[in-house]
C-alpha cells in the first residue's frame, strides 16, 4: 500500500515531505482531544504538542514556495480508540497548488482507483452533503431547525442526541450524519460527499455562491469514513477569527486550552499559493484492502498491546 502510495505521487512529481511531530502549537478544533509533554531544558519547562495532523506546518512550506507536497507519518489523537480508531495512527496528507475542489476529488478517486486495483466495484459516487443528508433524513442540513432535528432523534430512537447536542448546530450534524447518514455511503465503492456546512470546516474557503457551505469533501467506502479535504483557506484575517472563535468555544465549554499558531497565520499573512489538500487515515484504508474487521487487524502493536 506504501509503495503503491509514493509511486503514484513520484509520477506525478508531488514532493515528499516530513515536519514534526512535536510542537509548540496545536489546532483549535473543538472536536480533537491532543496529547501533550513538556519539554524540561532547564531553566525553563515547555509545555509542546503530538500533532493530531501534519497540516498547519505543510501549509507553512507552501507558503514558503515548496510546491504541491504529500506526507506519511503518525498522527496522535486522544480519547480516541475502538474498531476504527487508535491514538497513534497513519495519516497519508497531501496538497495540489493550483488545485480546487473538484480536481482534488479527481485525484482522490484516482489514487483509491489505484489502491484497491479493481477490488471496488463501482463508479465514484459524488453527492453534495445537503443532498445526502435530505435524502437518508429528511432533514435540511443547511437551516438549523432544533425542534425538526429534536423531532427527527425521537422518531429514530436516538433520545440521548437532545442532551448531547443540544442547541449546537454542527454537532447535531455530526451525531445524525454518524448515525443515519455514513453507514449508507460507498457501497463496495468509492463516495465522495462535498459542500459541507460551513458550521463544520474551520480551514476550508467559503463557496462563493452560498456562504452556508464550504469547500470541503470527505471520502467513504462502505460506510467507513476515510479522509477529509479541503480547498484551502488563504485569508489570514478569517482563518485568525475562527481559531478565536473556536478558542473561545473550549473556554465557554471547558475543554482543554490550545496554543494558537500564530507561524500558520504568518505565513497566510506572507501569502501561501492558491491549493487543495486532503487527509487519508491508511490504517482505516489497510483495513478495507484486506477485509479486516478492526484496525487492531491491521496494526503491530494497537494502544492495547503497545
Amino acid at each position: 500500500m506504501l509503495a503503491t502510495i509514493r509511486r503514484f505521487f513520484s509520477e506525478r512529481a508531488v514532493l515528499e515531505v516530513e515536519t514534526p511531530l512535536l510542537s509548540q502549537t496545536i489546532g483549535t478544533d473543538p472536536q480533537l482531544e491532543f496529547f501533550t509533554t513538556e519539554f524540561n531544558f532547564p531553566p525553563s519547562r515547555q509545555t509542546l504538542y503530538l500533532q493530531t495532523s501534519p497540516e498547519f506546518a505543510m501549509k507553512r512550506l507552501l507558503a514558503s514556495g515548496s510546491g504541491s507536497i504529500y506526507q506519511i507519518c503518525k498522527a496522535f489523537r486522544n480519547g480516541e480508540a475502538g474498531r476504527f480508531h487508535n491514538p497513534e495512527f497513519t495519516m497519508l496528507e497531501w496538497y495540489r497548488v493550483g488545485f480546487n475542489l473538484q480536481q482534488l476529488m479527481d485525484e482522490i478517486a484516482d489514487l483509491i482507483a489505484e489502491a484497491f486495483a479493481g477490488q471496488l466495484s463501482s463508479e465514484t459516487q459524488r453527492i453534495s452533503y445537503q443532498d445526502v443528508f435530505k435524502l437518508n433524513t429528511g432533514l435540511d442540513a443547511l437551516t438549523f431547525d432544533y425542534q425538526a432535528y429534536c423531532a427527527y432523534a425521537l422518531d429514530n430512537q436516538l433520545p440521548e442526541a437532545i442532551d448531547i447536542c443540544r442547541h449546537d448546530h454542527a454537532i447535531w450534524l455530526d451525531f445524525i450524519f454518524t448515525h443515519k447518514v455514513q453507514p449508507e455511503l460507498g457501497k463496495n465503492a468509492l463516495c465522495l460527499v462535498f459542500g459541507y456546512p460551513a458550521c463544520q470546516s474551520s480551514l476550508a474557503r467559503l463557496n462563493p455562491l452560498d456562504d452556508l457551505v464550504t469547500e470541503r469533501v470527505e471520502l467513504f467506502i462502505n460506510g467507513v469514513e476515510l479522509g477529509n479535504g479541503y480547498y484551502e483557506l488563504l485569508d489570514a484575517n478569517e482563518q485568525n477569527q475562527r481559531f478565536d472563535r473556536e478558542i473561545a468555544y473550549r473556554q465557554q465549554n471547558n475543554l482543554p486550552p490550545v496554543t494558537k499558531d500564530h507561524r500558520l497565520i504568518q505565513a497566510l499573512e506572507a501569502g501561501m499559493p492558491d491549493c487543495s489538500g486532503v487527509a487519508i487515515g491508511l490504517d482505516r484504508l489497510l483495513m478495507l484492502l484486506s477485509n479486516s474487521a478492526s484496525i487492531d487487524q491491521v496494526l503491530g502493536f494497537a494502544v492495547g498491546r503497545a
